[in-house]
């Protein structure tokens, strides 16, 4: 679209989601009008018509046309953001310097910041993002239509950075156009909510930016930092920047060890033992057991008394593909709860077999998975870690709750029929575990690959959060009749 385009179309969808809201308005006034009267059915309203349920489903029905509207009027704001700055390079003379120009688009922004009451910097963040997703006409539309928030299509403006024109359209394609070669599978991008598609979005862009993921990590390394910010009530945030698998570890280690901790004695929560265990560590006032002590800092005797917890076994999953184990590629593996990771740190921790990682291979023919470590392949906890690799995290709509802190779960209970195989079983967290047990959310059927849907006590259906694997890479420069040759060693290489 031009300089201002597009808004017409938009500005229709605005005035459709206000009719249909006035119109919500309307019913629920005549529902609230009988009840008042004492009649129990609204003016017009038929006979058997449950008025408290009605009332209840408008709100609901009102929430989600109010979101739609917000992303409509997100999506005249992007293009008038866009616009204004285009508007400006127009008027800006042929002949202006470099330094005019400069000062022209630095006014253009201030006026956008002075307008929307907003800090320079804020505006500028606007105006960068809006000229990227109006530069993608499916995000835009998407946008526009009303069918995914202005943040989703912020994260798409956020991970295309470094990406040329071709690559931003590609990332777009992949995940807002079903026609295109190998789509994004399961729930829509507006279904998702925005860290659970930005997961999706991060895992694209890891696979298919022009630089290679080893190159940026390389780079991220150098930039690892600590980060201290003091806050209300006496409190305060320290944060790590640090190497994926480093911050993963000592996630898992940290909550293995509350989990340890937890008993009938012990009043605090998980989430509280956390941060507990972690300064106790950092400060000296316990260690774990077979290490040796360090002191302890004042003030922190008898924080955690994790000295007297053994250090338990966090089990995490790899997922490497089997070119990038072997050295002959160097796309990115996959972390089981963080994401994306360089070849190389793959590589280095199943090494020698380290007892807490479970290494995963892919098959570079179909992108499904080969086996979970042949020497674990057998044990009895086999299938959970399977329905962990396929899921990701809690199946329920929208949850972010990441292995291994979920359960394994019968969708059809085991009295009522249900096997314990891959399509009877998901994982959910503790909370939507008993969810599912005390209320009417019920989980569809699942598959080897693909984990549940669910549908709402109100009836709505809620599409499963499939993960977007692709086919592998092949080793550079390989050729068919050599691809034939390298399946078979690697069958070879599987089997012995």
């Amino acid at each position: 679209m031009g300089i201002g385009g597009g808004v017409g179309v938009v500005l229709e969808g605005v005035r459709a989601s206000v009719a249909a809201l006035d119109a919500l308005k309307r019913e629920d006034a005549s529902l609230a009008a009988g009840l008042d009267v004492g009649f129990g059915l609204g003016a017009g309203v038929g006979a058997g018509v449950d008025v408290l349920q009605r009332r209840y489903e408008i709100r609901l029905e009102r929430l989600e046309l109010t979101s739609r509207l917000e992303a409509q009027l997100a999506g005249v704001k992007a293009r008038d953001a866009a616009d204004a700055v285009g508007f400006q390079e127009a008027m800006t003379p042929p002949d202006a310097s470099v330094q005019d120009r400069t000062y022209a688009q630095m006014s253009v922004v201030e006026e956008i910041a002075g307008v929307l009451t907003i800090s320079s910097a804020g505006a500028g963040a606007l105006v960068e993002q809006s000229r990227r997703i109006c530069s993608l006409p499916l995000v835009m539309n998407a946008l526009a239509a009303g069918v995914m928030s202005w943040q989703h299509s912020r994260i798409v403006a956020d991970e295309t950075e470094g990406f040329d024109a071709v690559g931003a359209a590609g990332l777009a394609d992949h995940f807002f156009d079903p026609d295109t070669p190998n789509p994004a599978r399961g729930a829509l991008p507006g279904e998702l909510v925005p860290s659970r598609f930005r997961a999706k979005v991060r895992g694209w862009r890891e696979r298919h930016h022009p630089e290679s993921i080893q190159k940026r990590h390389v780079k991220g390394v150098a930039d690892r930092r600590m980060e201290y910010t003091p806050d209300r009530d006496g409190m305060a945030w320290v944060s790590l920047y640090l190497p994926g698998d480093t911050a993963c570890a000592i996630w898992n280690r940290t909550t293995a060890t509350a989990r340890g901790l937890q008993g009938p004695n012990e009043p605090r929560t998980l989430t509280q033992l956390r941060p507990d265990i972690a300064a106790s560590l950092l400060l000296g006032a316990g260690q774990m057991a077979g290490e040796g002590s360090t002191g302890t800092a004042p003030g922190t005797q008898g924080v955690t008394g994790i000295a007297k917890v053994p250090a338990p076994r966090a089990d995490v999953l790899v997922t490497v593909p089997v070119f990038a184990l072997l050295g002959a590629t160097d796309e990115p593996a996959t972390l089981d709860g963080f994401g994306p990771i360089p070849a190389s740190m793959a590589r280095k921790l199943v090494a020698g077999g380290a007892e807490s990682f479970y290494r995963v291979l892919v098959d570079p023919r179909d992108g499904a998975p080969l086996e979970i470590g042949r020497k674990n392949y057998r044990l009895t906890g086999a299938i959970k870690r399977w329905i962990r690799l396929r899921d990701a995290q809690c199946t329920f709509p929208g949850c972010t709750n990441k292995t291994p802190d979920n359960e394994t779960d019968h969708l059809q209970a085991w009295e009522h029929g249900g096997t314990t195989g891959t399509s009877n079983l998901a994982q959910l967290c503790r909370k939507h575990h008993r969810l599912k047990h005390h209320s009417q959310w019920t989980p569809g059927p699942a598959t080897s690959k693909d984990p549940p849907g669910w549908t709402s006590p109100t009836g709505r259906f809620y599409n499963p959060e499939q993960q977007d694997s692709e086919p592998t890479h092949w080793p550079p420069g390989s050729l068919p009749g050599q691809r034939s040759i390298l399946e078979a060693a690697l069958v070879l290489r599987l089997a012995g």
